[in-house]
């Protein structure tokens, strides 16, 4: 392992440390931060004062910025929402529970497929070397250092964003099971976000939503074709193949992001490299303990997608687990109990096919079969 110490200098390139393994993160993890607290003699409340006023720079501007930019991404949906989503489900002919979930889809997956390819573009197609080795986020750090302009873009998108989202999951998004815990989120993301920003860590946060953003297109992508898969009153074969494809690739994915390469490469950074290149390094506990609760919230989601992986293999039906049981389900099942007949007609796929061989049955209600 190299014993890189943050002096880059002009002596040649630094030795890429080995990315660790999971035990050998929770072991050094642990120690370092257990001997950061024990040697903190002054830590407290003064201290925290004194390091934000002496550390933090942001500027008025940047602030005024902030807001302005949540709410144009706010006007923007709207925009999109009314003039092209909506008319496009209507087009579609999506059955109405579809149409009324499709358009924040369909403005997740616009938007995170954007900023998903500006951060790959950063981190794999300039000089930037974060993802090869994670320690070097804090090579060369100072206190009040400047943003380099494609970083700051970069966090103005993402950070107005996320102030858009909290309020857009409250008042414009469908309300489901882990709403809460994803506005929770959305705060947690936000603070690591601007504290990320005003301390000049802006180098692990771009890292950090490059291992986030692409579930969120794999998801949002998913969804739009398992609604479009029962557009018209029918069922369109290719779009039930591109849904499943989409949660095999979002469930791969999620723990390769966020359950591997999120621990290992910046837990371990933020943990252990940090204080080897800033023995000093500002708030080093409260930024380590919002990324620890963003891995708990990733390990919490990451049960809904076991549940829902589970679910698929039995029923053969890719369905969003965390949305609230709705009357529809149960007026399926009735129907299905009052026509026995169509359970006789199994194709072995979770799905029924009536006695003409023309129709597809899909949770009791019988469709017309398109690819």
């Amino acid at each position: 392992m190299s014993s890189h110490t943050g002096d880059t200098g002009d002596t040649g390139p630094v030795e890429v440390e080995p990315m660790p393994g999971y035990l050998d993160l929770i072991t050094r993890a642990s120690t370092v931060m257990f001997n950061a607290w024990r040697d903190c003699s002054t830590c407290g409340l003064e201290l925290s004062k004194r390091t934000l006023l002496d550390n933090a720079y942001i500027t008025l501007t940047e602030i005024a910025l902030f807001f302005f930019c949540a709410f144009l991404w706010t006007q923007v949906r709207r925009g999109l929402t009314e003039s092209l989503f909506k008319p496009l489900a209507q087009w579609w002919r999506l059955m109405p529970k579809d149409a009324a979930k499709m358009p924040e889809s369909a403005w997740k997956l616009v938007f995170y497929t954007m900023s998903w390819s500006y951060s790959t573009y950063l981190l794999f197609f300039t000089s930037y070397s974060f993802f090869q080795d994670p320690p070097s986020v804090f090579y060369n750090w100072k206190s009040g250092m400047s943003v380099p302009a494609d970083i700051a873009i970069a966090y103005l998108i993402q950070g107005s964003f996320y102030g858009h989202s909290i309020y857009a999951t409250v008042y414009m998004d469908a309300w489901r099971k882990d709403s809460a815990v994803m506005v929770v989120h959305h705060i947690i993301t936000l603070a690591l976000i601007s504290f990320s920003y005003a301390f000049r860590y802006h180098n692990v946060g771009i890292l950090v939503l490059f291992l986030h953003d692409i579930n969120d297109i794999q998801l949002e992508f998913t969804k739009l074709n398992v609604y479009l898969k029962s557009r018209g009153g029918g069922y369109h074969l290719i779009n039930d193949v591109l849904s499943n494809m989409g949660s095999v690739s979002f469930s791969i994915t999620w723990f390769w992001f966020r359950l591997y390469w999120f621990p290992l490469k910046v837990l371990y950074a933020t943990c252990v490299s940090s204080l080897q290149s800033v023995p000093s390094i500002p708030f080093y506990f409260f930024f380590n303990t919002l990324l620890l609760t963003l891995l708990l919230m990733n390990i919490y989601w990451f049960l809904f997608i076991v549940v829902f992986v589970v679910k698929v293999l039995k029923v053969k039906e890719v369905n969003d687990v965390r949305e609230y049981e709705d009357e529809d389900g149960n007026k399926a099942a009735a129907g299905l109990l009052k026509n026995p007949q169509a359970e006789n007609n199994d194709d072995g796929a979770g799905h029924h096919i009536s006695a003409q061989g023309r129709k597809h049955v899909q949770n009791g209600i019988t469709k017309d079969k398109h690819l």
